[in-house]
């Protein structure tokens, strides 16, 4: 039986697949309050070309309408793979609760150097106030990013 970690970040993946449909990266996340899935979002950064349509944001803008405001404290929110600088700082400006992630980024492969989201976090004022949970269907989430890296390194789109 699935833990409730796990069960969110199907949905999480379900929507990283409805951003790589659409040609973007794919990533995907989900906000939960008490128990409720209030927003959902994918990287739309391609699609809709604007390079700050990441999936978290994507599920912060969407949440804030679902709640009435913007405040996302005692939310969790879940992402298939680790939050870029941006992603990190408005996760802690908007006062999420609780990251978890699926994916990990892997400095060998990436552009930000030794990047983590808990440094990232560290940063900001209240950064503290946000608990990371790492681990969470890891396998699932890593596969589907390096898939997409690798037909991108092929020079397929979309």
């Amino acid at each position: 039986m699935a833990s409730e970690h796990e069960r969110y970040m199907e949905m999480a993946l379900e929507e990283a697949r409805r951003g790589e449909e659409k040609g973007n990266s794919p990533v995907g996340s989900v906000i939960v309050k008490d128990g409720r899935v209030i927003a959902k979002g994918h990287n739309q950064a391609i699609s809709n070309l604007d390079l700050t349509s990441h999936a978290e944001t994507d599920a912060m803008r969407n949440a804030g309408p679902a709640l009435g405001h913007t405040d996302l404290s005692g939310c969790t929110l879940y992402t298939t793979f680790e939050p870029c600088m941006m992603c990190a700082g408005a996760i802690v400006f908007a006062g999420v609760s609780v990251l978890v992630m699926g994916g990990n980024y892997n400095p060998n492969y990436g552009s930000y150097g030794d990047y983590s989201v808990e440094k990232a976090i560290e940063l900001v004022e209240w950064g503290d106030k946000v608990s990371v949970v790492r681990g969470v269907l890891v396998e699932e989430c890593e596969e589907m990013s390096w898939r997409y890296k690798a037909r991108m390194a092929r020079g397929e789109r979309g």
